[in-house]
């Protein structure tokens, strides 16, 4: 397992459009490891394959309960509305005010190419949208409603 460099916003890396993984090599299993390993250093809360600079469709989130990996998520529903503060590893020290849904419930499938339906509120519908959006090649910047402001961390 290593930890990857994070692409940063304006790599144009970051607005491709990601394919479908059709199968899971011993590379994406590396991918898929190297990705927690990096989310976790860079104390996140989910990263995408772009982020790292690999165009397939996979995603890792742990929003506390342990890792969720995702391969090939679609989204098949929505609904509520939840508008809060959004942050991303390829945009450090920012955030912004975004509206997400407030459930959602996707498909997927798992490292091992199980296939999943995976349904998640708050923090977990949150993180699961951001995610897709980077496979799409689309980020949080777009979709801010009050422009980006500067995190400010207090000191322990």
């Amino acid at each position: 397992m290593a930890v990857r460099n994070i692409r940063q916003l304006g790599d144009g890396m970051l607005k491709k459009k990601c394919r479908e993984i059709k199968e899971i090599t011993p590379r994406i299993r590396e991918l898929i490891e190297d990705m927690k390993e990096t989310m976790y250093e860079a104390n996140g809360v989910g990263l995408a394959a772009p982020q790292v600079g690999v165009l397939k469709r996979v995603v890792v989130i742990d929003i506390g309960e342990g890792p969720l990996v995702l391969v090939n998520p679609r989204l098949l529903q929505s609904s509520g509305e939840q508008t809060g503060e959004e942050g991303c590893l390829s945009v450090p020290g920012k955030y912004g005010i975004v509206t997400r849904p407030m459930h959602v419930k996707i498909e997927a499938w798992n490292e091992e190419m199980e296939y999943m339906v995976v349904e998640g509120d708050e923090l977990l519908a949150r993180a699961i949208c951001h995610e897709i959006d980077h496979l799409e090649g689309q980020m949080y910047v777009e979709k801010v409603e009050d422009g980006l402001h500067d995190v400010e961390y207090e000191e322990e």
